[in-house]
């Protein structure tokens, strides 16, 4: 089973795709399924429960000390600058899946030791498709191995195109099926870099937010 298990919807500040043209590519690119994981919020969620594909319900927040994932999520978790162990354990009060996004990666890394929060971490983001370097991914996969942590890979795409990029992989045919191999240490992350350009998705999708909050144009 491949799943890509970071993408951003228009719901992103910085994001600009809707959620049936990701689908669509990640049916192109051979996904099995995709976890939804916009920033700081979960409105693309009742969108994606109707969806006829698979649809992980997920949210990447935004910690004191950097970002948290949580998957397999049941409700928002308003977590925006909070302490990471708060919202380690909100998400695991779900019942949901911990995983740490682009730890080392320059300055959306995680400023603080990881080894601090072991008791909560599911997983690891060993391959993180729009982050050019791939220096920082190796630290993250030996942090992963030592600590015997899943290992996950997303495309982090903030536009469509891009995804299917990286993906996580298991042998499981099913999303409980896939959730429990995370749980169980048995997934892999794979695929290859995105094009460059989409590097700078996010930064030109602020300005044009910017400059529409300014002009009140329609971009």
């Amino acid at each position: 089973m491949r799943v890509d298990l970071h993408c951003h919807t228009k719901y992103s500040y910085d994001g600009s795709s809707e959620l049936e043209d990701i689908i669509e590519e990640a049916r192109k690119k051979g996904m099995d399924a995709i976890a939804v994981t916009d920033h700081d919020n979960t409105k693309v969620w009742e969108e994606a429960k109707e969806s006829n594909f698979p649809v992980i319900l997920g949210e990447e927040i935004k910690t004191s000390k950097g970002d948290v994932i949580g998957l397999f999520l049941k409700e928002e978790i308003k977590g925006r600058k909070k302490d990471p162990r708060w919202v380690m354990e909100e998400i695991k009060k779900q019942d949901g899946v911990v995983v740490v996004p682009h730890p080392f990666h320059d300055v959306e890394r995680f400023r603080d030791d990881l080894e601090n929060y072991l008791d909560l971490i599911d997983a690891i983001e060993v391959f993180n498709g729009r982050r050019p370097f791939s220096s920082p991914d190796g630290k993250a996969y030996d942090f992963a191995q030592k600590h015997n942590l899943a290992m996950t890979g997303g495309t982090d795409a903030h536009h469509f195109r891009p995804i299917g990029d990286v993906y996580t992989e298991c042998q499981g045919k099913t999303i409980e099926e896939f959730k429990q191999a995370l749980l169980d240490r048995k997934t892999r992350a794979k695929g290859k870099k995105s094009k460059i350009i989409y590097a700078l998705c996010p930064m030109v999708e602020k300005i044009k937010r910017f400059l529409f909050k300014k002009t009140n144009y329609v971009l």
